[in-house]
């Protein structure tokens, strides 16, 4: 892809509705890096309820001997899932976006999303220049119960 053909976000900005939803619609698998198995913990909720949603969702964390979350296997990185990734969801600090970027960039994501304060410009433009759309600095959680959602996924108003 040339950069005459990139669209870059610009981050500073809100995103758009129709952005969003595009992305929100259009996927069916996120593989959580940074998933917990902790009740108390937000990534633990935002898992659950994107799963319960209907998203095939990937749980990834390196701790060893954590084999499953909910029921769904965990891979230690990215790069071990067995099956394509439409989205990478990144609940790990800042810093760490950029090695994460470069790996959904490996596994062939079309979407790096970061968290409610995951946001790193660097990262964003590595992803944009291999062409996946990304989102930081927002929760797709609340994002996808939106009220402009709700017609889009049959749910009552």
């Amino acid at each position: 892809m040339t950069n005459s053909q990139i669209t870059y976000m610009n981050h500073e900005e809100p995103y758009s509705d129709d952005y969003l939803q595009g992305i929100l619609t259009s996927v069916k698998t996120i593989a959580m890096v940074g998933a917990s198995p902790d009740k108390t913990k937000f990534s633990y909720g935002v898992l659950r309820v994107l799963h319960e949603t209907g998203y095939e969702m990937i749980p990834v964390n390196p701790r060893p001997n954590l084999r499953e979350i909910r029921g769904l296997k965990v891979y230690p990185n990215l790069t071990s899932i067995d099956r394509p990734v439409d989205m990478v969801e990144v609940f790990r600090k800042p810093e760490d976006l950029y090695d994460v970027a470069k790996d959904a960039i490996a596994i062939g994501a079309k979407v790096l999303w970061g968290q409610i304060g995951v946001k790193d410009l660097v990262a964003a433009r590595l992803a944009e220049d291999a062409g996946l759309k990304v989102v930081m600095d927002r929760c797709p959680k609340i994002e996808l119960f939106r009220p402009f959602w709700k017609p889009k996924l049959g749910l009552p108003i």
